[in-house]
């Protein structure tokens, strides 16, 4: 008898554990990139060694979701960049903790997707889809041209981080491919608020997109301010996918215009895929700058990967950056 009970009384705590998890529905992932090579920025010396996020920069996160009927859902999402070759917290030193995103919203399968906190920006989230490189810091030019502080001399192209605080972001469902989204981040008392906008297509092989944004502060800090278009548009023709990027930046503040263009080929070859990345930076003061990666990526399974890549960097009046790494990402 008194076993029996235990056995029901454990069956019960086990459901319960069970329906519990099943209405959490937290989920703990994250991504750690690993390599070891030599890193020589323009006029600069170079430096090997073992870093931390050349490919894609490592992370770990949580989320959570809720249904609560008729096609609505509540979520969360809370992610923490890293540096995994010293084992600290952030990008950099001083990085709030969870920089990469932290937002709570609400969506509807019909109405869309409302986010609250601190969101990824559009431009940055197209500037990733459309390179061969993706999220790359190391390697991609075109994140390094849009977003790599001092990306020509004596200035800065976009200014702001990739994710603004105090930010609601709005994201539509797709309409036969068609798809919109507006984001602003409030200003707080930091000397102005930050907004953007954005349309997307993609349908079969074909993908182009839109977005805008101008900007006036950096989380709780007043930064030059910037404006920012770029369009791009991406096919995949089967023997390789080729992606091409177009954008101006208006630097208010001090004056400085860029203009950048990208161009890109991803090409399936074994296991893995070549990737060749070109992106051309002109400047209206100061020197232009032009950038060419290339390398091999090779998939051992869907969460690991290895990864072979050379880049050259180069800036008017400076001698070349030429750097490599050989890595390996893991997903979990």
């Amino acid at each position: 008898m008194k076993m029996t009970q235990l056995t029901l009384a454990a069956t019960l705590c086990a459901l319960a554990c069970s329906g519990a998890q099943a209405q959490a529905q937290v989920n703990l992932y994250g991504l750690m990139d690993l390599s070891v090579g030599s890193t020589k920025a323009v006029g600069g010396a170079a430096i090997k060694g073992v870093d931390s996020g050349k490919m894609s920069t490592s992370y770990f996160g949580m989320s959570g979701s809720e249904a609560l009927g008729d096609g609505l859902s509540a979520f969360f999402t809370l992610d923490s960049f890293l540096r995994a070759d010293v084992g600290n917290n952030g990008r950099f030193n001083g990085d709030n903790f969870w920089a990469r995103n932290a937002f709570v919203g609400l969506s509807h399968k019909n109405a869309g997707t409302l986010r609250l906190g601190r969101n990824t920006t559009p431009l940055f989230v197209q500037t990733l889809l459309f390179n061969a490189f993706g999220d790359s810091f190391g390697y991609s030019p075109s994140i390094r041209h849009y977003f790599s502080a001092g990306a020509t001399a004596g200035g800065t192209t976009v200014t702001g981080d990739t994710g603004w605080s105090d930010s609601v972001q709005y994201l539509s469902p797709k309409f036969g491919g068609f798809s919109v989204g507006a984001i602003v981040a409030a200003g707080e008392g930091a000397g102005g608020r930050n907004y953007g906008l954005n349309a997307g297509y993609g349908q079969g092989a074909f993908a182009a997109s839109f977005t805008y944004q101008n900007v006036k502060k950096d989380g709780s800090t007043p930064v030059a301010d910037s404006e920012t278009w770029q369009a791009a548009a991406s096919y995949d023709l089967g023997a390789a996918k080729l992606f091409g990027q177009y954008g101006e930046v208006d630097n208010l503040t001090t004056g400085r215009d860029y203009k950048i263009l990208g161009l890109g080929a991803a090409v399936p070859l074994g296991n893995g895929k070549l990737l060749a990345q070109y992106s051309r930076l002109n400047a209206s003061v100061g020197a232009d700058r032009q950038t060419f990666s290339f390398g091999y990526d090779y998939i051992l399974s869907k969460r690991s990967d290895l990864y072979a890549v050379a880049m050259s960097d180069k800036l008017d009046g400076l001698s070349k950056g030429n750097s490599y790494s050989v890595g390996l990402r893991h997903r979990f």
